[in-house]
């Protein structure tokens, strides 16, 4: 289970990255044919609004590869009896996988939210044990660290 859970991380990670290189394609384009129009303040805004957008697109890169080197650090195959990085967290309300934010991961058997490390109820999660009690919305309890 922890392995699909880390390739649907994965995947997740290589769609975003290839979506947003696309789209910086895209606005490099953009860019060499506002460059080949027309001339003027219209033309400066343009530019303008398209290198901005390129920075931000540089950003969101710089990130993914952050969150690239957080998926490599995770090592599914050491059992840990606490919740660390890379650890299936079974509660009374829902069930987790520590490791990116990468939404919900559907199976057979239900729902399993893969979080950052650094989402608030991971936070909470972090270093505890089968068996404990933690406050999120409500009282729950830890029934299974995988």
């Amino acid at each position: 289970m922890k392995k699909a859970l880390l390739d649907f991380c994965w995947s997740h990670l290589d769609e975003r990255t290839t979506r947003l290189k696309k789209q910086s394609g895209e606005l490099q384009e953009s860019l060499s044919s506002e460059t080949k129009s027309s001339a003027g303040d219209k033309h400066e805004t343009g530019r303008a609004m398209v290198q901005l957008e390129q920075e931000k697109l540089g950003q969101q890169l710089l990130e993914l590869d952050t969150t690239r080197s957080v998926l490599n650090k995770i090592n599914i195959d050491t059992p840990s009896d606490k919740i660390r990085l890379g650890s299936l967290v079974k509660t009374s309300v829902a069930d987790y996988f520590i490791a990116i934010s990468a939404g919900a991961f559907k199976h057979n058997d239900g729902v399993v939210y893969c979080i950052s490390a650094n989402a608030p109820i991971a936070r909470l999660l972090l270093g505890k044990e089968k068996g404990e009690r933690f406050v999120f919305n409500g009282s729950q309890s830890i029934l299974e660290v995988i």
